[in-house]
């Protein structure tokens, strides 16, 4: 299913947990986004695709946002900016992203915190939050998700909100430049542990 309103800024759509709120990313994020990602730079460059010399300016932040909005379009991606409630201080992002409908309804996803909002429980109760919502209004029946074997938090972080690890994929994605091998996770809609993690509020 694509919800256009997800792109709304009007609505003002978002998905609220006790301490932060996901919503769709929009232009004027992109100094906070910038800043975050700046400080967080080391900390994120294992895990992630290579950086570009460009990748914190704001045209490329637009072209980031243009992508995002193609996706949405096609069905085939969504972008999810998590907030704190208390300042909306951006912390971080879950994307869905490899939607394959038909037989399959099963999407990736993706996601990243910024350093100082590392190890504090955002990224789970963003992901408690967001997971009931794509199964249940984005009509898909599988969820997956990827790590390095060494990046442990990761992985226990999946397996904590539910996410049952399934394999391990050699040369599965190039990151910082290089081809890695990773761990393979994936979540069913109707796993038990979905029961558990339901959002506690969804507007």
């Amino acid at each position: 299913m694509l919800l256009e309103s997800i792109w709304n800024r009007d609505r003002k759509d978002q998905i609220a947990s006790e301490r932060i709120y996901l919503r769709s990313p929009v232009l004027e994020d992109w100094e906070q986004w910038s800043s975050l990602r700046s400080i967080s730079r080391q900390h994120l460059i294992p895990w992630e695709p290579k950086w570009t010399a460009d990748s914190l300016t704001k045209r490329s932040f637009k072209n980031r946002l243009r992508r995002y909005a193609a996706d949405a379009r096609a069905d085939s991606g969504y972008a999810f900016f998590i907030f704190r409630n208390q300042d909306h201080q951006l912390i971080g992002s879950i994307t869905l992203s490899n939607i394959r409908r038909g037989v399959a309804q099963t999407g990736t996803i993706g996601y990243w915190t910024g350093l100082p909002f590392a190890r504090k429980g955002y990224m789970h109760e963003g992901l408690t939050a967001l997971i009931p919502v794509l199964f249940d209004h984005y009509s898909l029946r599988r969820l997956e998700a990827a790590c390095l074997p060494e990046n442990i938090p990761s992985a226990t972080l999946l397996e904590k909100v539910g996410f049952t690890k399934e394999g391990y994929a050699r040369e599965y994605l190039c990151i910082n430049g290089k081809w890695h091998d990773h761990l393979l996770f994936a979540m069913i809609k109707g796993d038990a542990v979905l029961k558990r993690i339901q959002p506690s509020n969804n507007s």
